[in-house]
């Protein structure tokens, strides 16, 4: 492993934080800790949400229209191909099927090194919250013939594993899961004073959603849902923590909503340890960081039985699997743990107890693990071709 050099591509590495980039720092910061060398080729802006692990060189890119905040990389430069040839990679790691990701698994079956891809969202979902769910099929083509063209996939959930391998995407993908940071996420960080400084009377049972608010998270199901327990009757307030584009769609969709704004680090685990209940309608996530961390932080869970939290949630014992979009069954799901605390106890202790699974080394170790794999296979393959073709020519 110390002599391994990995160029990894990701499409957002550290100018907006997220769940996927997070474990790509965390992936970065236990493979230099190992010996490894590693380059990381990304967009890049002035003021990023965070500075980046590891070597980071900037790729063309040019902002969404409409979502600004997001970049889209789009193929290497010139000084990009020589920077590579330089580093000259023993394995190329690609995070987003982009035009840059693309350029990379050309450049990697050129010269002739295997590649790595890792799934961190389920990008043919996005349509369907635009309005646009007829491209979803053209999408899931484009993928399919992308991840099959690359050595070996890693998911984070076994439940996308199975998605990705009814979808045709691959026969060789590895679980790569998901850490969470104990110092931060745990029952210990709940904050009374926090709470009443919200607005949050000790008495009250809050329903916490967090992400970034956009539309792709589900925020139409999640407001349509409270709409419903509220129709039930169940005492009940919500804490959005997070901030995004659609936050104005949602203040308005969830009228006496408590707002926490963006939080992070020890800010985060305070807010979610002081809710009662997590809820997420999500479908797009291929793991759930935010399911992980509300479990570390002691909350029952309520969400969509699609990829990433089925693999999470033990319905009935931690919280409940819903399916996705019914925003009746969400309601009558929610309104026990409105009602009982004894049952919010104890379906949060049991989630607090196997979040303790989730260790980000020995996480981490599984994807260094494939990389020393595919390159030892690689050499094999073309040390045996070298041997028939010497025989051959003798």
């Amino acid at each position: 492993m110390s002599q391994l050099r990995i160029a990894l591509f990701s499409g957002n590495y550290n100018y907006v934080r997220d769940g996927a980039n997070q474990a790509l720092n965390r992936l970065a910061e236990y493979l230099l800790r190992q010996g490894a060398e590693l380059r990381v080729y990304a967009p890049t802006v002035p003021e990023p949400a965070f500075e980046p692990t590891g070597d980071l060189v900037s790729v063309p890119s040019f902002p969404i229209p409409g979502r600004a905040e997001y970049r889209i990389p789009f193929g290497l430069s010139r000084a990009n191909r020589a920077d590579l040839e330089a580093f000259d990679p023993h394995i190329i790691h690609t995070s987003s099927p982009d035009p840059t990701g693309h350029a990379a698994l050309r450049w990697a079956q050129e010269a002739d090194i295997p590649v790595l891809a890792s799934v961190h969202t389920r990008f043919e979902t996005y349509p369907r919250y635009y309005k646009l769910g007829f491209i979803e099929p053209a999408i899931e083509a484009t993928l399919r013939r992308f991840y099959n063209r690359c050595d070996a996939l890693v998911a984070p959930s076994q439940s996308m594993i199975e998605e990705l391998i009814e979808q045709d995407m691959h026969d060789d993908i590895g679980l790569w899961s998901r850490g969470v940071d104990r110092t931060i996420f745990d029952p210990s960080k709940r904050d009374m004073d926090w709470r009443r400084a919200q607005g949050l009377d000790d008495n009250d049972v809050a329903i916490v959603f967090l992400g970034r608010l956009v539309m792709e998270k589900g925020l139409d199901v999640f407001a349509e849902s409270i709409i419903q327990l509220r129709k039930l009757q169940a005492p009940h307030k919500v804490l959005v923590i997070g901030d995004g584009p659609a936050r104005s769609w949602f203040e308005q969709a969830l009228p006496g909503g408590i707002f926490a704004g963006f939080q992070t680090g020890a800010a985060l685990g305070r807010a979610l340890a002081s809710g009662d209940i997590f809820f997420n309608p999500s479908i797009t996530e291929t793991f759930g960081n935010v399911t992980l961390e509300a479990m570390a932080s002691g909350l029952p869970v309520i969400a969509a039985g699609a990829t990433g939290a089925s693999s999470l949630v033990n319905c009935g014992e931690t919280g409940r699997l819903i399916p996705p979009g019914d925003t009746e069954k969400f309601a009558s799901a929610l309104a026990p743990y409105c009602n009982d605390a004894d049952l919010r106890a104890a379906h949060g202790a049991a989630g607090e107890l196997k979040s303790r699974d989730y260790s980000w080394d020995a996480i981490n170790k599984v994807v260094a693990d494939t990389y020393v794999r595919l390159v030892e296979t690689r050499r094999d393959v073309i040390a045996k071709e070298a041997a028939e073709h010497s025989a051959a020519t003798a």
